[in-house]
């Protein structure tokens, strides 16, 4: 393990503010031959409007300028993020449905990035981007690098997770049965509480109580509501 794996394992552990832990992120992307690295988490409710914090080392032009064109609703690094946790390199194919930000961001000196996202159990997203002014990223740096990079990522996401979610408050803990899981599930599919007590061979009583308990746990207004909460937050996956 790197130095600054070890120094990165410990500042978690100890640090309770989002930008003194993303120094260290900083530190870890700079080892990794990265000037610039970028870190968003997303919060999946509510659905109306998703929370998001942002914390990055970009030029503050840059930043502003992001910010005033909305480009976060367009990003196609983002936009990819959201379906998928497969890392993507930028590329002018990557970024061809928004030529105009992928021009500025080069003028801002965002010339070659690499991405991720990531996903925990309560569907709250998080992804981290490493980025640098040139020299591309290549196959083989790939290959002796990515394992680390990837590392990186689900690190930063789970410390970051850690401080961010109460302030956001959001509840990290919500832990649903099994049966109450199976039963969200088939509710999600439009079964009544008495078909699904035919099919799992329980009570109706048994159901709904278990139902109650569901949306009790994800703090839902009503069963419809918690089938949401619930696939949001990717129990229902």
């Amino acid at each position: 393990m790197k130095n600054w794996q070890k120094d990165l394992l410990s500042a978690q552990e100890g640090l309770n503010c989002e930008h003194a832990l993303f120094k260290q992120i900083e530190i870890a992307a700079v080892a990794l031959g990265f000037e610039y690295c970028a870190y968003g988490l997303r919060v999946p409710l509510p659905l109306s409007n998703p929370k998001m914090i942002i914390l990055n080392n970009y030029p503050v032009a840059w930043q502003q300028r992001y910010q005033e064109q909305g480009y976060l609703r367009r990003d196609a690094t983002v936009l990819h993020g959201q379906h998928s946790q497969t890392p993507i390199i930028w590329s002018d194919q990557v970024f061809a449905s928004v030529a105009e930000m992928w021009d500025e961001a080069q003028a801002f000196g965002l010339r070659h990035g690499w991405a991720q996202s990531s996903c925990t159990a309560n569907g709250v997203g998080g992804m981290l981007t490493l980025a640098r002014s040139s020299g591309p990223i290549t196959a083989e740096e790939l290959q002796s690098k990515e394992l680390r990079m990837r590392w990186l990522v689900q690190t930063s996401h789970n410390a970051l997770t850690r401080i961010l979610a109460p302030k956001l408050g959001i509840e990290v803990k919500v832990r649903l049965t099994q049966r109450e899981v199976e039963i969200l599930k088939w509710t999600a599919d439009g079964k009544t509480a008495g078909e699904i007590s035919a099919i799992l061979s329980l009570s109706e009583n048994t159901v709904n109580f278990h139902i109650k308990n569901a949306v009790a746990k994800l703090d839902a207004s009503n069963k419809t509501a918690a089938v949401v909460r619930a696939a949001m937050m990717g129990f229902l996956n």
